[in-house]
């Protein structure tokens, strides 16, 4: 416990997921479909996002949606000709997973007007959360569930108060796609305190390897900053602008820290990645692993043997 510390860090129980963004890059299937909704094997991606805020305790999910993302309350709600069917044909299987999306938690939305970046977003969610402490996670980002990566953030915010986020190191030829911590160690091995931020930043301009991925833990105070905050970098809201303010003051919301993420992580946010995200997850499923190995051994084989 650092000195001056308490106890008095109200306990996380709310998450916010910014599910607004048009997913340009999977047209046309996202013309119609949100890119939330885009089955990784045979979920969509925003249900496993749903389930690792559950998992960690947070029963309270407000999505910030927009236009043309009706299917995504949809899914999260009863479908009761579907359930109907399925009980008559005595397809307790299948009816177990229709239900389970829906009892969750409780999930609430609120629409982003305009899309004005991610930090817009995240201060859309200010009357739903109060003036508590409360988790982010952004959609693109899927965190395998043995690593779990929320619950620990939870727990340094706990610790050390202020606000949380996720990092990963990457190569260096790769840090101009993310927002990049300068860091300071700490006792504690997967933690470090972040001293700046900087979004998408010149290889050669980066202070660090460590990437900010789709996690958060954030103070309240961080809606204030939020609001005061001009356009950066695209013409939008960054979250990352208001961190750094954070970071650079912590009188004003408490220090930032960075858990240092070396577990699992898909990115659906590319389409390359995508594909490899359901590949991955498929080859580790019991019901579905043991005869899709198998075939993609063979393809990779005779793909091999043609070139």
């Amino acid at each position: 416990m650092v000195a001056g510390m308490t106890q008095s860090h109200p306990r996380i129980s709310k998450a916010v997921i910014p599910a607004a963004g048009l997913g340009t890059r999977f047209l046309p299937a996202t013309k119609a479909t949100p890119k939330e909704m885009l089955p990784v094997v045979d979920k969509p991606a925003i249900q496993y996002v749903v389930e690792e805020a559950v998992s960690a305790g947070l029963d309270d999910v407000l999505m910030v949606t927009g236009r043309n993302k009706r299917p995504l309350e949809d899914h999260f709600d009863r479908n009761y000709e579907l359930e109907s069917a399925l009980e008559k044909k005595g397809d307790t299987e299948r009816l177990a997973k229709v239900q389970e999306s829906s009892d969750l938690a409780m999930i609430h939305y609120v629409r982003q007007g305009d899309p004005r970046g991610l930090g817009h977003a995240v201060l859309c969610a200010a009357p739903h959360v109060g003036d508590e402490p409360f988790a982010v996670l952004l959609g693109d980002d899927l965190i395998d569930p043995r690593d779990p990566l929320l619950q620990r953030m939870i727990e340094v915010q706990e610790q050390y108060g202020g606000s949380v986020i996720a990092l990963m190191e990457v190569a260096p030829e790769q840090i101009h796609l993310y927002g990049c911590a300068a860091v300071d160690t700490t006792e504690d091995g997967d933690v470090v305190r972040v001293s700046g931020l900087v979004e998408k930043p010149d290889p050669a301009d980066a202070p660090s390897h460590y990437a900010v991925i789709g996690r958060y833990v954030l103070d309240p105070h961080v809606f204030g900053i939020l609001r005061r905050t001009e356009p950066g970098r695209g013409g939008e809201i960054q979250l990352t602008d208001a961190l750094q303010q954070l970071a650079a003051d912590e009188k004003i919301g408490g220090p930032v820290h960075g858990v240092v993420f070396k577990g699992r992580r898909y990115d659906t946010g590319d389409r390359g990645d995508y594909l490899r995200a359901i590949v991955r997850l498929a080859c580790e499923r019991e019901d579905l692993g043991p005869d899709f190995r198998t075939w993609l051994r063979s393809y990779v084989a005779e793909e091999m043997q043609g070139r």
